[in-house]
């Protein structure tokens, strides 16, 4: 028997760190699909090389490709036991395709990370990354020990372009718009639970394992 945990919720309510605690309290490999492609082009494998072929023309790599490589990495000997998905799906296509990877008795959880587009603003603004080493930092949760520099590197830290309040805005309206289909369809499965993320991760991870026994 398999847990497999799908992530959603908009940008910046913190998708990520909820996943890592996860997969260290249950032993379970947190699966981004971003950071698999990084890698698979880093690494120059098979798909790596056509998917970045895809990726220097500005386009998105097509589904099918996206699919080959989760379906690769899920069936890993650590993944055996279940895995935490971080990126999958995004949309209905992604979907069917991980339908093909259930198996009988096989226990899923789409956990929907919720909070306010104020909160998801206020932290998306505030957000620091090291240009150098890609570290995060928050202005307010999680300051560097000094200003403006990574204190695992010393690179410069920088704020994404897409991390002003105004892009900001347009991206949780996307993400509604794009997610919304998928989530009704597992809400119809009986597998899609609404978390409420403001708060800290510790609270946040509380409700989690009120819904995961």
């Amino acid at each position: 028997m398999r847990k497999i945990i799908i992530a959603f919720g908009p940008p910046g309510i913190g998708k990520g760190t909820v996943g890592s605690a996860l997969s260290k309290e249950m032993k379970l490999p947190l699966i981004s699909v971003g950071d698999l492609l990084r890698d698979a082009v880093k690494n120059q494998s098979g798909i790596g090389k056509k998917a970045e072929n895809y990726m220097k023309k500005g386009e998105l790599v097509p589904d099918s490709l996206v699919f080959e490589l989760l379906n690769e990495r899920i069936s890993q000997k650590d993944a055996s036991a279940g895995f935490i998905l971080d990126g999958f799906p995004r949309n209905q296509q992604q979907v069917i395709m991980l339908e093909k990877v259930f198996i009988d008795g096989d226990i899923c959880f789409a956990m929907n990370l919720e909070g306010s587009d104020k909160v998801i603003i206020e932290r998306l603004s505030n957000r620091r990354i090291c240009e150098k080493c890609g570290a995060i930092y928050h202005l307010v949760n999680i300051p560097p020990e000094k200003e403006g520099i990574c204190d695992k590197c010393g690179g410069k830290l920088i704020q994404r372009v897409d991390d002003s309040p105004q892009i900001i805005a347009k991206r949780l309206d996307v993400f509604k718009n794009d997610t919304k289909p998928i989530l009704d369809f597992y809400k119809k499965k009986g597998w899609l639970y609404s978390i409420f993320a403001e708060d800290k991760l510790s609270e946040t991870l509380k409700l989690i394992h009120k819904v995961i026994h």
